[in-house]
């Protein structure tokens, strides 16, 4: 029997770790941090290529095959713990399990400046609010833009922003046809001009009204660009009647059963005469699109 036999009363000795050095907080705080942000910052990438959770060896080496080609989107955000939210769910979800297309986030905060990284500053000539700097977004980008095609028409790179052009479902198809995008997350009063300007950043929105933050726009595009990408719909139909893929709002659905307090499906829809069917369809299209879509009714020169 061993002399180390624990005696009563006596702790345990405690395990000595080997080959690391532990840091409280307080040390790890008071190191040095750059008075100018970074041109690259180590270990603020988040890819995720699966839901699967932990992955072994060679499951990884089938995880980055399988990705390789994917459509990817870049998204450089102060909250990467935000995705893939809703995207890890339901067509989205499985296409990313699937490595139909993939994620990678990067984190804005470790570009900041000074001990305390800040990210952004008092807005120019004054105003409420705080302005992300340009310095800092730019380092984040140039570390965005590591591996990616210089064509824009190949990787795209946005801010989302209430004053950006609305975004279309034509957007989402132009989106779609390209290797992937960088998208940028605005947060507080937005982004320093200038790096928009200087990286030509082409700014989108999702609607006239404010968010605190780009994350969930950013989600929203995401999840209308990765359903139009091969072998991610189960029906590749689906896409295609959709509202807004021909200019016009969809046309009302049914389903079972036949007869639901007191209104039933169109006979329309029974009677199995496909021409019929097309034409109902597509002259309530017109209808709701007239009465609720203005807007688009005369884009269509109706």
């Amino acid at each position: 029997m061993s002399d180390e036999t624990e005696k009563p009363g006596e702790e345990a000795p405690r395990p000595q770790y080997r080959g690391a050095t532990k840091f409280t907080t307080a040390e790890l705080v008071e190191g040095e941090a750059p008075e100018s942000a970074p041109h690259r910052a180590q270990g603020i990438r988040n890819v995720v290529t699966s839901l699967k959770g932990p992955l072994k060896p060679r499951d990884l080496m089938e995880e980055i095959g399988a990705v390789a080609g994917a459509w990817r989107a870049k998204i450089v955000t102060l909250f990467p713990e935000a995705f893939p939210g809703t995207l890890g769910l339901s067509l989205t979800g499985k296409a990313l399990d699937a490595g139909l297309w993939a994620l990678d986030t990067i984190d804005l905060r470790p570009f900041g400046i000074g001990k305390h990284r800040n990210v952004d500053d008092t807005p120019a000539g004054g105003g409420a609010g705080m302005v992300l700097r340009a310095d800092v977004v730019a380092a984040a980008l140039d570390e965005a833009a590591v591996g990616t095609p210089a064509d824009r028409a190949k990787w795209p790179v946005v801010y989302m922003s209430p004053r950006g052009t609305p975004f279309t479902q034509a957007m989402a198809r132009r989106f779609a046809e390209a290797d992937g995008m960088t998208i940028l997350c605005g947060r507080f009063e937005g982004v320093d001009e200038r790096v928009l300007e200087h990286y030509g950043i082409e700014e989108v929105s999702i609607g006239d009204f404010v968010l605190t933050g780009g994350e969930i726009a950013a989600q929203v595009i995401i999840d209308a660009i990765v359903r139009l990408r091969p072998g991610v719909l189960g029906n590749a139909e689906s896409a295609v009647e959709e509202s807004h893929s021909n200019g016009l709002l969809e046309h009302p659905q049914y389903t079972r059963p036949a007869e639901w307090e007191g209104r039933a499906i169109p006979e329309v829809l029974m009677s199995g005469n496909h021409k019929k069917i097309a034409d109902w369809r597509r002259a309530q299209s017109e209808a709701l699109t007239r009465a609720r879509r203005p807007d688009l009714w005369e884009k269509l020169g109706k």
